[in-house]
C-alpha cells in the first residue's frame, strides 16, 4: 500500500528531477534538466533542512517517491490579540498520473492540513489549477474576495 512521509534532504535530487519533468511540459525549459536538477536539489536541500519549510512525500509499494506537497511558512508579525501568528502557502503538489485517483492526493492534503492546525496555522493558500480545484475544496479551501494578488511574473499557460 502506498504511504507518506516526511521528505529529507537526501529526498532532494529525486524531487528535483520530478519538478523538472512536471513543469517543463508547461513550456519550453530555459535551463537543461541536469543544471536545473542540480540548480534546485541544493535549494531543496537546503529548504528542507530549514524551519520554513515542510515537505510530505508519497511513496508507492516499492518505497519509490512518486509524489509530493510543498509548504512554506510564513510569520506574521507578532499581534497584541489573540490570533494566529503564521500563514502556510501550499506548492508543488504532484502526484505520478498512474497513482492518481486512489486517495493519495487526500492524504497529501489531510497530512498537510492537520499538520497546518497542529501548529495554529491562522490560513492556508495555494493557487489551484482547475483540475486540482475539488480537491482543494473538499479541504476547506474557498476563493475568498479578501486577497488580492499581484502577479508579477510571465506565466506560462502550457
Amino acid at each position: 500500500m502506498p504511504s507518506l512521509r516526511p521528505a529529507v534532504p537526501a529526498d532532494a535530487p529525486i524531487l528535483a528531477g520530478m519538478r523538472y519533468d512536471f513543469r517543463a511540459t508547461l513550456g519550453p525549459p530555459s535551463e537543461g534538466r541536469d543544471a536545473f536538477v542540480s540548480r534546485c536539489a541544493q535549494w531543496m536541500a537546503e529548504a528542507l533542512a530549514s524551519p520554513d519549510w515542510r515537505c510530505w512525500v508519497a511513496l508507492d509499494d516499492g518505497g519509490a517517491i512518486r509524489g509530493h506537497l510543498w509548504l512554506e511558512i510564513i510569520p506574521k508579525i507578532p499581534n497584541p490579540v489573540a490570533e494566529r501568528e503564521a500563514h502556510a502557502y501550499i506548492t508543488n503538489v504532484f502526484l505520478d498520473p498512474v497513482l492518481r485517483g486512489h486517495g493519495l492526493g487526500e492524504r497529501l492534503m489531510a497530512t498537510a492540513m492537520d499538520w497546518c492546525r497542529a501548529e495554529r496555522i491562522d490560513s492556508v493558500i495555494l493557487w489551484p489549477t482547475s483540475r486540482s480545484r475539488t480537491l482543494y475544496e473538499r479541504h476547506g479551501f474557498a476563493v475568498r474576495d479578501d486577497l488580492m494578488v499581484a502577479n508579477l511574473g510571465e506565466r506560462h499557460l502550457g
